[in-house]
């Protein structure tokens, strides 16, 4: 080649170059990013704790905190983000529900129905249900669910650190998940005598000798994670118990409890790796067989958490990241009607001269009856499939019982199913059939849906795993 013509072919192979330039490394993987947030959650001295007491705060034993993780789709998808945010709150209901995902979805540039909000529902931690506020105010109440003003700044609060996290998001390769056993920590509040006798009186906390030494009960004895990976680095796990969060509780101190310990100790053995924990399905699960109360056994229990989070991430398996699909189902809970849940007989509490928990209990259960008594109002239960639904992540209302998080294991065999409770939590309790024919005395008040649901909820929770779905607008 001449010297003429080998410089034209350079020139010309050149432009072609630069008109049909390389993939960059981001388009030539997933196209998949991730965002980590957190924020401070903590409650100032003086306002009321959940603590099943109402208790004002007298101390604070560790920050709350809300942390999370936005998925952000690859652009040419169709698919919108979807928000995930853990808040270490007993719970968040009706309208407060609602404000949180607002918020959020607004911050991350998605939907309210693609913004994943759950509680761990440690119980020295706040409540949010601003109707119930407005209801007490209305009445002259001087008690407290959530001061207003409070609620608001950290909606604010945890909405910023999300929006400012968006710009150091991180490209997602790969997708992890794992299952790692907890030794000693659940045990179902359901048990039974050697007469055959059911109790349902197993508490976080039990000295009761005949529920200790009764077997767990039905349970999930795993930790499930869910991490995302660049390559060979764990950006986030998501960890997932079921059993409710509290070793003791009552006493006006504000505090993580245990999964707060275990969370804290998993982020320090591995500072690179955003740590998330959330409860699963344990509206009828505690640590009460293995725990009786005292404050030398939160660390341990923490420790035995702690160990089965570490196990999860072990034994997790990484595939690439290959897609992400949404899925929604909304499911119509009626409310109660028996004996003391009507709208006139909670009024007429608010009305007496009532103590904290009197006053704060009937204000959840009118704020709840206004949005359940209009029959068009129906729950969401989100759901977000990965690759092509070999990995899901279903996100269940208030405190649901376990047998749901067995039975949606058991709907997707083949799949990694992975429920978390404590969702939109104005329904309270949301048990199985058998709970009320056995007169499960958990449903004696914190309670506010009819019998009759579970086959619906089962029903709801297989559309969502099924393979093929309705397109979510």
């Amino acid at each position: 080649m001449k010297p003429c013509d080998r410089s034209l072919f350079l020139v010309i192979l050149s432009m072609g170059f630069a008109l049909f330039p390389a993939k960059s490394e981001a388009e030539s993987e997933s196209g998949f990013r991730l965002a980590t947030f957190s924020a401070d959650v903590t409650p100032p001295l003086g306002h009321t704790l959940f603590t099943g007491r109402w208790k004002p705060a007298e101390a604070i034993e560790s920050p709350l905190e809300a942390r999370g993780w936005v998925l952000l789709p690859p652009g040419k998808s169709g698919e919108k983000p979807i928000v995930c945010c853990v808040v270490d709150w007993s719970e968040i209901r009706n309208d407060a529900y609602d404000r949180w995902r607002d918020a959020l979805a607004e911050a991350a540039g998605t939907t309210r129905e693609r913004t994943f909000v759950s509680t761990i529902h440690q119980h020295d931690t706040p409540l949010a249900d601003l109707e119930a506020q407005r209801i007490l105010e209305a009445a002259g109440s001087k008690h407290q669910v959530i001061d207003l003003e409070f609620h608001e700044k950290i909606v604010v609060r945890v909405a910023t650190a999300l929006r400012e996290s968006l710009a150091s998001a991180e490209k997602i390769t790969h997708l992890g998940t794992g299952r790692g056993r907890v030794e000693q920590i659940a045990s179902n509040r359901r048990y039974q005598l050697a007469d055959g006798t059911v109790r349902y009186n197993r508490m976080s906390s039990t000295h009761d000798l005949s529920a200790r030494r009764a077997p767990e009960g039905e349970i999930d004895p795993f930790v499930s994670a869910l991490s995302f990976w660049n390559a060979d680095h764990a950006i986030a796990v998501l960890s997932v118990y079921a059993t409710h969060p509290m070793s003791y509780y009552g006493n006006g101190i504000v505090g993580s409890d245990f999964p707060g310990i275990a969370r804290a100790a998993r982020q320090t053995a591995a500072p690179g790796t955003f740590q998330i924990y959330a409860s699963g399905c344990s509206g009828n699960v505690t640590a009460g067989k293995f725990n009786d109360g005292s404050p030398e056994n939160r660390p341990i229990l923490a420790k035995r958490l702690e160990e089965g989070m570490a196990a999860a991430l072990a034994a997790t398996k990484r595939v690439p990241l290959s897609s992400m699909e949404f899925r929604l189902e909304r499911v119509r809970l009626e409310p109660r009607e028996s004996r003391g849940f009507s709208v006139a007989e909670l009024q007429a509490v608010i009305a007496s001269d009532g103590d904290a928990r009197a006053h704060g209990m009937a204000a959840l259960g009118l704020s709840w009856r206004a949005r359940a008594d209009d029959p068009a109002y129906d729950i969401d239960l989100p759901a977000l499939k990965l690759n092509d639904g070999s990995v899901n992540l279903l996100l269940l209302p208030g405190e649901i019982y376990v047998e749901y998080q067995l039975a949606a294991q058991a709907m997707a065999p083949d799949a990694f199913v992975m429920t978390l409770g404590y969702g939109e939590s104005a329904p309270g309790y949301l048990p199985i059939e058998r709970a009320w024919a056995e007169n499960d005395s958990n449903l004696g008040d914190w309670c506010w849906v009819a019998p009759g649901m579970e086959e619906r909820m089962k029903a709801a929770i297989r559309s969502l795993l099924q393979k093929k779905a309705t397109p979510i607008p």
